[in-house]
């Protein structure tokens, strides 16, 4: 007998029925709100009526007059727009807030106070609500007031100083807003955790994220070291001091390669693939203690071995014995790359406000049961105004008009 497989429903998002308020701009912030969206808050994005969150902009601009940068970032989102600064507009706000479970924002300390709307106030409004905060240096401290951004943080987290060649000029790691992205998952994390205390208690609480403090957690041993032995850790460029060879290579066609050689065990497979097996058992390179005292002379051993074949020579070497590496992609590998194919790294949605299909990366992480969307592309300017204030807030046509004709909106 055939079992006869009955309908299933699909089954609910991690977050659905949860409203999130995303009063910030740019990235950090945002980006918290975004993680939530895709996977199944309902995401309201509040922006200024003249201009919007300044994203817009930011980034290649695309016939819609918007930017790549938004469509991909502003993701899941209802744009709604509302002049804070107004006090009809501090008055929608707060209605919307009631109605809400998370606020994201990230404006400099101080200013959502300033305009009525600080946390001592929405938390009359919504005794339950749960607050993201974020800013470049907390809410509290002698730099409190600073102006923050990625750069910034990565230069006072203690990041940017061990990045680039030794006494040569730090560079930003990866040219990217790497401080802006880590606070956006700090954030989504303690957002998480202040939903699972609201659950057990019923009060919400505000989570205080710092753009310097999370790039600051990701050093690892640094200041540990410093306390311990003073030591004071340096840029290193492409290689490091606690394994080797660990680090970057030029290939003969001008390539580049990474090996990661944590272990004895891993080395041997490195000198196999170089058809130098003997390196394992050699007297100053078969033990990591014995190769990072040696690290110079090991490294342009590899150095050598990579100069004299091309790209796809090491990687096929490599790949048959296990050793640790892996190619420098840039976007063009990436694209053509098995892995990111094998997995839908890269997704294509349509945007029928650009007549075109736009190509971003895909959620993360992957859930089994219930995985994240990507359900629309970054909307257009106060796209869901009417929609939001009429249906979530009991407003007629005409109110909203009313508001638009005052610039409320």
């Amino acid at each position: 007998m055939i079992e006869e497989k009955k309908p299933q429903s699909k089954p609910k998002m991690p977050l659905e029925g949860i409203r999130v308020i995303d009063v910030a701009t740019f990235i950090a912030a945002p980006y918290a709100a975004g993680i939530m969206g895709e996977f199944g808050a309902e995401v309201l994005k509040v922006e200024h009526p003249l201009g919007g969150d300044p994203c817009r902009n930011f980034g290649s601009a695309t016939k819609r007059g918007d930017t790549l940068a938004w469509l991909s970032e502003a993701r899941n989102k209802k744009s709604v727009t509302v002049d804070l600064r107004n006090k009809e507009g501090a008055e929608i706000f707060k209605q919307l807030v009631a109605k809400s479970d998370i606020v994201c924002e990230n404006f400099r300390p101080g200013t959502l106070e300033k305009w009525g709307l600080g946390w001592d106030v929405l938390r009359e409004v919504n005794p339950g609500l749960v607050m993201l905060r974020v800013s470049g240096y907390g809410q509290t401290g002698p730099y409190r007031d600073r102006p923050g951004f990625a750069r910034i943080a990565h230069a006072v987290g203690g990041l940017a100083y061990l990045a680039g060649m030794p006494r040569e000029t730090p560079v930003t790691p990866g040219s990217t807003t790497l401080g802006d992205y880590l606070t956006g998952m700090y954030g989504v994390i303690g957002v998480q955790m202040a939903l699972r205390y609201k659950e057990k208690t019923g009060k919400g609480q505000y989570i205080d994220a710092a753009l310097f403090e999370s790039v600051f957690r990701v050093t690892d041993e640094m200041a540990p070291a410093y306390a311990k032995f003073g030591t004071v850790r340096e840029r290193t460029g492409a290689h490091n001091k606690i394994a080797c060879p660990m680090g970057h290579f030029r290939t003969k066609d001008d390539k580049w390669v990474a090996f990661a050689c944590t272990t004895d065990k891993l080395f041997a497979a490195l000198a196999e693939a170089m058809g130098r097996p003997e390196l394992a058992s050699h007297a100053l390179y078969g033990e990591h203690d014995k190769r990072i005292a040696a690290r110079h002379e090991v490294n342009e051993i590899v150095s050598q071995w990579c100069g004299a074949l091309t790209r796809i020579e090491v990687s096929r070497k490599c790949y048959a014995t296990g050793a640790p590496y892996a190619p420098l992609n840039n976007v063009r590998d990436i694209y053509g790359n098995r892995q990111f194919v094998a997995r839908r790294n890269l997704i294509s949605v349509d945007d029928p406000k650009l007549g075109d299909t736009v190509v971003v990366p895909n959620t993360v992480p992957r859930l089994s049961k219930t995985p994240g969307q990507t359900k629309w592309l970054g909307p257009t300017l106060g796209e869901h105004t009417a929609e939001v204030l009429q249906g979530l807030l009991g407003m007629s046509p005409k109110d909203v008009e009313g508001l638009r004709a005052r610039r409320v909106i």
